[in-house]
């Protein structure tokens, strides 16, 4: 047999090599950024246009590259971070593997100019698909300017499948912001088809959070600083009035490199338990510095999830440095010794001062059994089977007029006697001719909105409701550029939306067909929605908006209904096309059979 095991040539071998770390254009943005910070730079400017597909420039005056360097550059695993297995266990430096210049070089047309202190001029080289097309000398200033252009060019498929420029010009806000925040002491540039968006001055790090989500945030930031030999912990969290329903300024760090810990989060939720509603999510923005000995960078390409040596007992450290902030700044529940309810003491200036016992008032003639006579076992009884037959009369009334149909639960409820009642605020139950129905509520008026939502996303649109008072909206840059991408769709259901600069938007109406008034949560929780369904491929842009739109004005859970509203959101879920279940395949009803119910009571 011929062998058939052979060599991928490195043109291939770094195509490959090139999907695990650069999948669209803010990993480029990311990669390039951070080789300007390992190279102390004070200085970085990043301009970006058609959202990185046609050019990602980013330029640093760090220490720059001689010839030689500056060519080996390129190749895999080249690197200037560490120079044995051991460096791994004290890594301080943001790249270290020596793939992102070779990966980008395989799939995109790079220039890239650099010179280093002492040296007259500079080197220039351009490389496409990881072929050295010229090095030359040039003149440029001190540190290093990379340009990259045409991203997957010669990769056609994976560049059809990048999202539009709004979506992936958001992934490059959001990966700048990471970097920005870890190094509030350089001067950060971004810039977008000439548009300068960020111009973050050097400075610490409650002002570079400023500088970037605006100075809105300042007024809602509570300091966080614990000192342990195990980790120390320093930022800020936010105060839970400025906490909102959807995700965006949630930072954790350590050792100045941005990671992603699940984990770590729950422990700064829990420390808002009883404080904020479980929907809603606190910001904050937390720097860990850790020995690097004891954390492992090395676990996924990108570097952005790390595990540490004691997860367990830094949870408990970080969760009680939260409570502790919250605590300090009477955020917490205390107890309130003058208000209403505040027990009163006596107070006297004699030293010989005896509280008076108090005085309870008794009855010895009275005799509780003294008219026993009336309330014989058999009476009682006998009245209360009556009132029971009464009510389960009521409740179970004969079932006449039951129409056929194609389903059950359609059918099962007589039109003149339908009975409803609401459970804890949640369901709605209705007797049924196999037994009891429930409705989850909210999920049942969520299938009915994004039908209807739907509807008019396919139709000429809905109708606008204007608001009493305009409602202005302060969003950070990545939850703005999501409003601005599916406007034209947010305007024909009703939305009557001015974008202003500085992230900043004018609420002048909203969808009639709205549930909810509070136009502030809907936009929130509508931006959430979107982001949180936007990685699904099965899914159009219409279905991902009529979905964040129904969940977002879906009436809540704990709202009391009248026997009109849940009648009306009965017959409304049942003359939609599938009222079993939500957009996201949720279920909304389910029955209870009269077997189930025989069986509770064997």
């Amino acid at each position: 047999m011929a062998d058939i095991i052979k060599l991928l040539p490195d043109s291939v071998a770094n195509q490959i090599a090139a999907g695990e770390v650069i999948q669209r254009p803010a990993s480029v943005v990311k990669e390039l950024t951070e080789n300007g910070v390992d190279a102390g730079s004070t200085i970085i400017d990043v301009i970006v246009k058609d959202a990185g597909k046609t050019l990602i420039q980013v330029t640093d005056n760090g220490s720059g590259m001689s010839a030689p360097d500056a060519r080996l550059a390129f190749e895999r695993h080249a690197t200037s971070k560490i120079t044995s297995a051991n460096d791994l266990f004290s890594i301080n430096t943001k790249g270290f593997r020596g793939e992102a210049l070779a990966s980008i070089a395989a799939v995109a047309m790079v220039e890239m100019k650099t010179r280093e202190e002492g040296a007259d001029v500079g080197t220039s080289i351009k490389i496409s698909g990881s072929k050295i097309e010229s090095q030359d000398h040039c003149s440029c200033g001190l540190g290093t300017t990379l340009s990259v252009k045409n991203l997957f060019y010669n990769i056609p498929a994976r560049r059809k499948f990048l999202k539009s420029d709004t979506t992936e010009f958001r992934h490059i806000v959001n990966e700048f912001q990471k970097i920005s925040l870890a190094h509030p002491e350089i001067k950060f540039t971004l810039e977008h088809n000439g548009t300068e968006i960020y111009n973050l001055v050097p400075g610490n790090h409650r002002q570079r959070i400023v500088g970037l989500f605006g100075k809105q945030i300042n007024q809602g930031l509570i300091s966080v600083e614990t000192e342990t030999n195990l980790i120390s912990i320093n930022g800020f969290i936010g105060k839970p009035e400025s906490a909102r329903k959807t995700y965006g300024e949630q930072f954790f760090f350590v050792n100045n490199r941005f990671m992603r810990h699940p984990y770590f989060h729950k422990a700064v939720t829990e420390a808002y338990q009883n404080i904020l509603p479980a929907d809603v999510i606190p910001s904050y923005f937390i720097y860990l510095t850790a020995n690097p000995a004891s954390i492992d960078i090395n676990i996924h390409p990108t570097k952005t999830e790390i595990k540490f040596e004691n997860e367990r007992e830094i949870w408990q450290i970080l969760m009680a440095s939260v409570r502790e902030s919250l605590g300090r700044f009477n955020i917490v529940p205390s107890i309130d010794f003058e208000g209403e309810g505040a027990v009163n003491f006596p107070i006297s200036g004699k030293s010989d001062f005896l509280p008076e016992a108090p005085r309870i008032a008794i009855d010895p003639t009275y005799d509780p059994f003294a008219n026993k006579s009336t309330y014989t076992r058999d009476s009682y009884i006998d009245r209360f089977e009556k009132e029971n037959i009464s009510y389960w009369e009521r409740l179970f009334p004969e079932r006449k007029n039951e129409s056929a149909a194609e389903s059950e639960i359609k059918t099962t409820v007589a039109e003149p006697e339908r009975k409803f009642m609401q459970i804890k605020n949640r369901y709605i139950s209705c007797p049924v001719k196999s037994g009891l129905l429930l409705i989850d509520q909210r999920r049942g008026h969520e299938r009915v909105l994004y039908e209807n939502f739907m509807e008019c996303l396919n139709s000429n649109g809905s109708a606008s409701q204007t608001t009493l008072f305009p409602v202005t909206i302060e969003l950070g840059q990545d939850d703005f550029l999501v409003l601005k991408e599916i406007k034209n769709d947010l305007k024909r259901i009703g939305f009557d939306i001015e974008y202003g600069d500085d992230s900043v938007i004018t609420v002048n109406g909203y969808p009639s067909i709205s549930g909810s008034t509070n136009i502030k949560e809907v936009i929130e929780i509508l931006i959430e929605e979107f982001k949180s369904t936007s990685n699904d491929p099965s899914t159009g842009v219409k279905e991902k908006l009529a979905a964040a739109m129904a969940s977002a004005s879906a009436i809540p859970y704990g709202k009391p209904l009248s026997n009109i509203e849940m009648e009306t959101l009965f017959d409304s879920l049942f003359s939609c096309s599938l009222p079993n279940y939500t957009p996201k395949g949720k279920a909304i009803v389910s029955i209870i059979t009269v077997d189930e119910l025989d069986k509770r009571f064997q």
